[in-house]
C-alpha cells in the first residue's frame, strides 16, 4: 500500500518547527491537531481514499494492526482530515516549536506578526510554502498553509487548514 506522497509527507514536515515567540504563550501538554488538506489536482485526496479503501479490505486483524500502528504515532485519518496527538514540553514551547508532527530538513522564517497572528514562510528540499497562524489564547490556534511540492518532479499545490487545541497537561508516552 503506497502512502500519499504529497499530502501525508508534507503534513509531517517541519513546517512550523521554529517560530520564535509565537508558541511561547501555549500551554505545555497534549495537543490535538486536525489538518484538512486539499491538493490542486486532487491526486492527494485520491491517494488517501485509495489507502483507506485498501485498509477497509484488509482482514480485521491486519486492519487493526495497521490502525494500532498509526494510533501509536498519535495519528488517525478520516477522509482528507488527519488528526494527530502531539506532546509539547515546556522546553519545546520555550524554543518556539509548534504542536505539529514533523520530520525532514526544513527551515521556517517568521515574516511578520500582528497581535496574535503570525505570518511565516518555509523551505524544504522538495517543497516551499507560506502560512498564517492565529493563536486563540494559550490553548487553541487556527492556521492556513499553502505549499508547493516538487516531490514527483512536477509542481503540486496543496492547501492545509489546521486547527489545534490543548487536550491536557499529561502526555502519554506514545504521543509525539
Amino acid at each position: 500500500m503506497k502512502a500519499p506522497q504529497f499530502g501525508l509527507g508534507l503534513f509531517l514536515v517541519a513546517a512550523l518547527a521554529a517560530l520564535p515567540s509565537s508558541a511561547q504563550n501555549m500551554k505545555p501538554g497534549l495537543w490535538e491537531v486536525n489538518t484538512k488538506m486539499k491538493s490542486g489536482d486532487g491526486q492527494m485526496e485520491q491517494a488517501m481514499a485509495r489507502m483507506q479503501s485498501e485498509m477497509a479490505k484488509m482482514p480485521p486483524d491486519q486492519r487493526k494492526m495497521m490502525e494500532d500502528m498509526m494510533a501509536k504515532q498519535g495519528v488517525v485519518m478520516a477522509g482528507n482530515v488527519i488528526t494527530a496527538k502531539v506532546c509539547m514540553t515546556k522546553d519545546m514551547i520555550a524554543q518556539g516549536q509548534m504542536p505539529v508532527q514533523h520530520q525532514g530538513n526544513c527551515t521556517t522564517k517568521r515574516e511578520s506578526a500582528t497581535g496574535s497572528t503570525i505570518r511565516w514562510s518555509m523551505s524544504c528540499p522538495k517543497a516551499t510554502g507560506s502560512g498564517e497562524m492565529t493563536l486563540s489564547g494559550d490553548s487553541a490556534y487556527h492556521m492556513t498553509m499553502n505549499m508547493t511540492s516538487t516531490e514527483t518532479g512536477k509542481p503540486q499545490n496543496m492547501n492545509m487548514d489546521v486547527s489545534g487545541k490543548w487536550v491536557g497537561a499529561d502526555c502519554p508516552a506514545k504521543a509525539h
